[in-house]
């Protein structure tokens, strides 16, 4: 699997692009999904980890987190942001394809559509074999991708530009252009990104062109028995547990959340 330029790059920017995201509020469901799956992680890897925000979520609360991509900008923000926050994050650079960390984790997670990456049904197929061998007995493995009728339909469940704000920075962001069209046949889009952000004043833009696969939940499904060693256990749309869970067919649904358990 290639390396991904441009804004992956930059880990400062990507991680501002992304702050609209409320990681604490996710880890919290992650973990809710596992008591109600009966497991207690005492370890977990994120998988295409980026700044690894969830993984350093997770060692704040006492979790032995572990982080793992292919990008040496990515990793060493990582490993900067862990220690400036003050938590112990073993950071890994290595492809979400081909890893062997030689030991098992509790929890595995992918994150923010970062499978979109895998830009084969071999490639996904390996990631898949990797995730299931790092699985300790009974662990999980939580997927998050893109709702499928983001690309499937004309009412998308996410819009393609959105703004954030942090830290008195403001940033204005589009990922994906109404000109970037999936290719029929290998289901990959070039989708263009632009992120405009405005500090102190001064104002910069970042341009860049990101290949995205799009995947269905039925080959997600072929995917999982070609690899072998996980079974679905749940599938949601939406980040909420209990009562505040969400199915994927739910209206309401903008994400395609897969649970997978060693099998």
């Amino acid at each position: 699997m290639g390396g991904v330029s441009g804004i992956y790059d930059d880990p400062w920017a990507y991680e501002l692009a992304c702050s609209f995201r409320d990681v604490s509020a996710d880890v919290d469901v992650l973990l809710a999904w596992c008591a109600e799956h009966q497991v207690k992680p005492a370890s977990m890897l994120e998988l295409a980890a980026g700044p690894a925000e969830h993984a350093r979520e997770f060692a704040r609360r006492g979790v032995a987190a572990t982080a793992l991509d292919l990008n040496p900008a990515m990793c060493a923000y990582a490993v900067k942001e862990a220690e400036r926050g003050g938590v112990d994050v073993t950071v890994v650079q290595d492809d979400m394809t081909r890893f062997d960390l030689d030991r098992r984790f509790d929890l595995v997670v992918t994150m923010l559509d970062s499978t979109s990456h895998l830009l084969t049904l071999d490639a996904f197929v390996a990631h898949l074999r990797c995730a299931a061998a790092h699985l300790s007995p009974g662990g999980l493995y939580v997927v998050e991708m893109a709702h499928p009728r983001d690309r499937l339909t004309d009412e998308p469940s996410v819009g393609t530009g959105w703004t954030v704000e942090r830290d008195g920075v403001h940033a204005t962001v589009r990922w994906g252009e109404s000109g970037d069209r999936l290719d029929p046949v290998t289901q990959v889009a070039d989708d263009h990104v632009t992120m405009t952000i405005t500090a102190d004043g001064a104002t910069r833009v970042l341009r860049d062109v990101v290949p995205y696969r799009f995947w269905t939940a039925t080959e997600l499904d072929a995917a999982i028995r070609l690899a072998g060693g996980l079974e679905t256990v749940a599938r949601y749309g939406d980040f909420g547990a209990g009562e505040a869970a969400v199915a994927l067919t739910d209206p309401a649904a903008w994400r395609m959340i897969t649970i997978l358990r060693g099998a």
